[in-house]
């Protein structure tokens, strides 16, 4: 590209503060692109709604709106109504889905102008991503509801909701979005492996909030010491032990995997559920159980080890997706989740995910969980020049009921 729109608009996006950073996109791609109009939307945390940033538009339907079509498949789409054009693009980073640029123009853009535009969307999905931890504009924006105080400290925790690599796609979401208690998932990749843990946390509320918050920052302050796995569960359970003695602990999962061969090393110290999809067939993945952390003193852990392979696809869920009830008595993850794991196939992890979520809350009775649920897809794509076998053009086709 000979134009230079693009570096004038990431200029403009680092002079100006965190909390304009949206109304300054907007300026900015406006006067580059002489386009009629940009809007911003950002997807809430239940995703199920794009929420507008600055316009005083009416939130849209993932599911029924071509700007849901753009952020659930992950490509540009356009739209045209009377004489006015829209071309919506994903604001992704590193595979994080944050929402949808809109850019209204008079006519049609062509192809190189689409392209750039997108690329100005991937500058402006960049710069939202670091503004977001200097000001509440954009965290106001997401939810539609209040949050509860345990669900705002359980949101801070995460590390994003998705992330891509040449190695590994993966994706995670909290329910109830807007009121979890103790549930919890973090992940961190390095050059040569990639950590992911999903946590329990005992109790309710506030409790259950602090004592995931307690965890997670123990897993990481461990983690960042370079602590191998074993070590990490035993410094965490150490950490919860001191505090609590004994009275309250946490379910955890914790997961190793090597870039570079596709060994993972597991923990498996508590509730979350492993499963495996391969070749077509969901499998659960047996570890053996040991203690969950800050249950006793001095707990030693041990690894366990399988290989995940290219096109291989984990599910971790924690016990209250796995055993959430239908009026009819049957077990989520016993009936349900396999059959909708088999249906997904085709869908990216973010996808997967979404799905999941809303497939487990159809199927619970009324609609509410009596515990919080996790849910967390990763894709195994393997070496760099091997690719996983899904078609994320297609993520947007829900699977039938």
């Amino acid at each position: 590209m000979t134009s230079d729109r693009l570096p004038s608009i990431e200029r403009a996006l680092w002079r100006t503060g965190p909390h304009q950073v949206a109304d300054a996109a907007r300026q900015a791609l406006t006067s580059a692109f002489g386009a009629r109009d940009v809007e911003l939307w950002l997807a809430d945390y239940q995703i199920d709604y794009l929420v507008p940033v600055c316009a005083a538009a009416r939130p849209l339907r993932i599911e029924s709106s071509l700007a849901g079509r753009a952020f659930a498949a992950q490509r540009p789409v356009p739209e045209q109504e009377g004489g006015e054009h829209r071309l919506h693009l994903p604001l992704t980073v590193y595979g994080d889905r944050l929402g949808v640029l809109t850019a209204i123009c008079d006519g049609p853009p062509d192809a190189a102008t689409a392209e750039e535009l997108a690329a100005a969307a991937t500058i402006v999905a960049r710069a939202l991503a670091v503004a977001d931890t200097r000001t509440d504009v954009f965290r106001r924006a997401r939810r539609r509801v209040r949050l509860t105080l345990a669900a705002e400290i359980q949101w801070e925790l995460l590390p994003g909701r998705s992330c891509r690599t040449d190695h590994f796609w993966l994706a995670g979401q909290l329910e109830p979005a807007y009121a979890v208690w103790g549930d919890n998932f973090d992940w961190a990749a390095s050059p040569d492996h990639l950590i992911v843990s999903v946590t329990n946390g005992m109790g309710q509320g506030i409790d259950a909030a602090l004592l995931t918050q307690l965890t997670i920052g123990a897993l990481r302050n461990a983690r960042r010491s370079d602590a191998d796995l074993p070590e990490q569960a035993a410094l965490a359970n150490e950490a919860i032990y001191t505090q609590h003695r004994g009275d309250r602990h946490v379910g955890t999962l914790l997961l190793r995997f090597d870039l570079r061969t596709g060994r993972v090393a597991a923990i498996d110290a508590g509730s979350p559920q492993l499963y495996r999809l391969r070749d077509g067939a969901v499998t659960p993945i047996e570890l053996d159980p040991q203690l969950p952390l800050g249950m006793f003193n001095d707990t030693e852990y041990e690894e366990q080890e399988f290989t995940v392979r290219a096109g291989d696809r984990l599910i971790v869920v924690s016990d209250g997706a796995h055993n959430s009830l239908a009026a009819d008595g049957q077990v989520y993850g016993t009936f349900t989740l396999p059959r909708v794991l088999s249906r997904t196939r085709l869908q990216s992890p973010p996808e997967v995910v979404r799905t999941l979520m809303h497939e487990l809350l159809a199927h619970t009775l009324d609609a509410r969980l009596a515990d919080d649920a996790v849910i967390v897809c990763l894709d195994w794509t393997g070496a760099p020049d091997q690719t996983p076998e899904q078609a994320p053009d297609q993520a947007f086709d829900r699977p039938e009921r």
